[in-house]
């Protein structure tokens, strides 16, 4: 990879319906802390409002909080459901909270992922995504400080403005989500925005990759706009541990309770009844579920897939206990990061010269302390000199 990758969090969140909530949502403040310390990115947070395991309805508040606790690390909303909101209001939010990090936030957006949210307010599923479409019309420019007048059949705008300047000009980076149909390439480019892909490690999402960028260039040629792969974020779950067998045996606490979710509730089964999860996630391609080296190796094989892309987001999930967990993220950084970062050119470098030069050094440094001490001998005789080291002073016979 010719660019530094840049690592980061996709936090839905996906917690067991046996915790506690407010204690699982104070250990997610807890893991963006944790990445800021390891020098992670970026971390980015979901919106969702049903299912009970991903309880995060605001990322906006969950960013505006954790902000407060970090240094470096930046945030995204990952995503806003935008056909569940009024364009202004997100635009007044997202500028709002550009203006609390500092300049920390970009905007991802999608047009909802869970068809519960929909039917409790009424969004016709049918129609989510031509409203995130209208919906982005909107915001766009509203984040750039323009005024906009807009009607559709579910928002009327009439010359509506952000209240206060971007703090970040012209506005806050911008991405939109992608799976595995064109819609979301499109998007990216026919707006000059980043894209999220957030199903890109097995199946249609896997093999889509290969033509996302192709589309999204195509759509912004033709809209008269730039795209640059550096704004394209791949998102995977990972769970790392010294061996494949450990980190197999480490999933088990919590593994199967994220696929039943997926399963039975977000009607997405991603491993079939009867069959060994661990194997099948695996084998797919979908996780990783073992060393730094297997990490490496599914990095690499996006990168391939892709063509190349700027961020690596780690699915954050629960499979294993906390601890065990801090430990996986603190392998990724140290042993999987660096791979991507060329983190170690110049200490290999140095460490292959010094290689180089061992031999003419060591005898050089031998010379001089054979010269020092026979000067010393000479001068002070020998008697509080190390025997051995006296005796490889002495010439020995031919």
């Amino acid at each position: 990879m010719s660019s530094k990758l840049r690592f980061g969090t996709f936090i839905a969140p996906f917690h067991s319906l046996k915790e506690d909530p407010t204690l699982c949502l104070e250990r997610d403040l807890d893991l963006v802390t944790l990445l800021d310390d390891l020098d992670y990115d970026e971390a980015w947070v979901g919106e969702h409002h049903s299912g009970g395991m991903e309880i995060i309805p605001s990322p906006e508040i969950f960013i505006a909080m954790s902000s407060q606790r970090t240094k470096h690390i930046r945030y995204g909303t990952g995503v806003v459901s935008l056909p569940y909101h009024n364009p202004l209001m997100v635009a007044q939010r997202i500028n709002y909270l550009d203006h609390l990090t500092r300049g920390r936030v970009a905007f991802g957006m999608g047009p909802g992922a869970l068809p519960t949210d929909m039917m409790m307010i009424g969004v016709p599923v049918s129609k989510s995504r031509t409203r995130m479409e209208e919906a982005i019309k909107a915001i766009i420019p509203l984040l750039r400080g323009e005024s906009v007048t807009m009607k559709t059949d579910w928002f009327d705008l009439t010359d509506a403005r952000i209240s206060i300047d971007p703090y970040t000009r012209p506005s806050v980076e911008m991405a939109v989500a992608a799976v595995a149909s064109p819609g979301g390439p499109v998007t990216a480019g026919q707006y000059g925005i980043g894209l999220l892909s957030v199903a890109a490690t097995a199946g249609p999402g896997f093999n889509a990759l290969k033509s996302t960028w192709e589309i999204a260039e195509e759509a912004a040629k033709d809209s008269g706009n730039r795209i640059d792969r550096a704004n394209w974020r791949v998102v995977g779950p990972m769970h790392i541990a010294e061996t494949r067998e450990q980190a197999r045996a480490e999933v088990r606490y919590g593994i199967e309770e994220h696929i039943r979710y997926f399963r039975e509730v977000a009607a997405l089964p991603i491993v079939p009844e009867g069959v060994d999860s661990v194997d099948v996630l695996t084998e797919s391609g979908f996780a990783v579920i073992g060393t730094p080296d297997d990490a490496i190796a599914q990095i690499e094989r996006l990168h391939e897939q892709s063509g190349g892309f700027g961020t690596y987001l780690l699915f954050d999930h629960n499979w294993v206990p906390w601890e065990t967990k801090k430990r996986s993220h603190e392998m990724i950084a140290r042993y999987v990061r660096p791979h991507f970062q060329s983190s170690n050119v110049a200490r290999r470098s140095s460490y292959n010269w010094a290689k180089g030069h061992r031999e003419q050094v060591t005898k050089d440094f031998n010379a001089r302390t054979a010269a020092r001490t026979a000067q010393h001998i000479k001068e002070k005789g020998a008697q509080h000199l190390d025997p051995a080291l006296v005796s490889s002073l002495e010439p020995t016979e031919k």
